[in-house]
């Protein structure tokens, strides 16, 4: 037997009397590390996490375990949890600024990296600050985002939203019973049993926040939520709040949020709300916190009241949205919105076959053809198959329903868009999940 398998079945003997003993632990991890053995490692470190889940240098392991194995996303999710600690080596600054780099994310990387320098000088890396550009000719000018304060303001002019009036209700949106129960517990019920509601001193409006893969629906039921209430509906993009004029980004969001209020009952949907209310922690300049600031004081309803105004936000990326936005009387219920399940997506087959010409389809076939598909891939399986059928109808100047067999193969000819969000999410699921935030992706997944 080697001395590299004496060394490790050593301590594996030993961890068999005291499981429990974390530094016996790491040192094996360590030691399959210095061995090569990576696979292992990672399994003592994830081990060893389990015992002491806030440990910073177990941490840094574990994602130095995983890029040596290739797995660069899982690394990355634990060292942006990691790098949010005050105990975080500064190591680990450097490891998160050249991934970072490596993604194309400059910025993100300067902001990590001159984090590890004022931690720890010596963690210098002369290689990464000339790609960075952070050394000594660097300047916290060089880095700037929009312009500076001294810049000429245009005239402000007054902005208002395009108010909607949606026609969908929770009838037309497939799928999705337990989230449109929710949304009615939190949203509907208020405001069609006011009296009841005011007997218990509880106020009319709130937010939802809406996570999940792209193409499941968010903006969807956001719409009908306003179609059941025969409420005002504004849909507000990144576009229609963020200037580059010093200070204007927040008067946008003011009058957006005026305009909801004189509307009301309102409902205020935020797409991709990561891109408005990121974490205040991972920004580099106090233009994008003061934003996320004016966002929060206009949820609370510091100045004038919300009561009648119901903020709808959704995320692909719940994990980069500021936590502070998760607190009572702001978007205090974060719902997960996943693929639709067998019935939910033979009823988007109907609603997306409506009107079209077809045969007798059997939707819960090709339903069970379909599994992992968003409400997105569904209406695509749609097109392909009229695509098709309409290529026949041409070649043969005949035009045929669409029959069942159609819809199949359509579907084999796609694949779930879906997988890749949830290959993201499981990460963070495992590593950083606190508050058990992403209890519902785990569950999902059956993990």
């Amino acid at each position: 037997m080697s001395p590299e398998d004496d060394a490790i079945r050593g301590l594996r003997e030993a961890l068999k009397v005291s499981p429990d003993n974390l530094p016996l632990r790491v040192h094996l991890a360590q030691t399959l590390c210095n061995y090569g053995r990576f696979d292992e490692a990672a399994t003592e470190y994830r081990s060893a996490l389990s015992l002491s889940p806030e440990n910073a240098d177990v941490k840094f392991g574990l994602a130095s375990a995983y890029l040596s194995l290739d797995e660069q996303s899982k690394a990355m999710v634990i060292l942006e949890d990691l790098c949010r600690s005050a105990a975080a080596p500064a190591k680990a600054f450097v490891v998160f600024a050249k991934l970072l780099l490596g993604e194309g994310k400059v910025r993100d990387a300067v902001i990590q990296y001159k984090e590890a320098l004022e931690r720890d000088p010596a963690s210098a890396d002369p290689i990464l600050g000339d790609q960075l550009g952070v050394g000594e000719a660097y300047q916290d000018g060089d880095v700037v985002e929009g312009r500076s304060r001294e810049s000429t303001q245009p005239e402000i002019e007054s902005f208002v939203s395009e108010v909607e009036r949606p026609k969908i209700k929770f009838e037309d949106v497939g799928g999705m019973d337990k989230l449109k129960e929710e949304i009615r517990l939190k949203i509907l019920y208020p405001l069609q049993h006011p009296e009841m509601y005011k007997a218990y001193g509880k106020k009319i409006g709130g937010g939802i926040l809406m996570y999940g893969p792209p193409g499941c629906g968010k903006t969807y039921l956001a719409r009908a939520t306003a179609g059941e209430l025969g409420a005002g509906f504004i849909s507000v993009g990144i576009s229609d709040v963020l200037d580059m004029w010093t200070g204007q980004s927040e008067r946008n969001l003011a009058q957006i949020f005026e305009q909801a209020r004189y509307n009301k009952p309102c409902v205020l949907f935020f797409d991709e709300v990561d891109a408005l209310g990121g974490r205040r922690s991972d920004m580099s300049s106090g233009a994008g916190r003061h934003v996320i600031n004016q966002f929060l004081s206009e949820m609370d309803g510091v100045e004038k009241s919300n009561d009648g105004v119901l903020v709808l936000a959704a995320t692909n990326a719940p994990w980069h949205v500021d936590p502070a936005f998760r607190r009572p009387g702001r978007f205090d219920r974060v719902l997960f919105v996943p693929p639709p399940d067998l019935e939910a997506r033979a009823s988007v087959l109907r609603i997306h076959l409506k009107g079209k010409p077809q045969d007798a389809i059997d939707f819960a076939q090709v339903a069970k053809k379909t599994p992992e598909f968003s409400g997105a891939d569904m209406k695509a399986v749609v097109d392909q198959a009229i695509e098709e059928k309409l290529r026949l109808a041409l070649k043969e100047g005949i035009p045929k329903p669409l029959i069942t067999r159609d819809m199949i193969a359509a579907a084999k000819t796609l694949r779930p868009t879906t997988r890749e969000w949830f290959s993201t999410a499981r990460n963070y699921a495992i590593y950083s999940n606190q508050g058990g935030i992403y209890d519902d992706v785990l569950k999902y997944l059956n993990l």
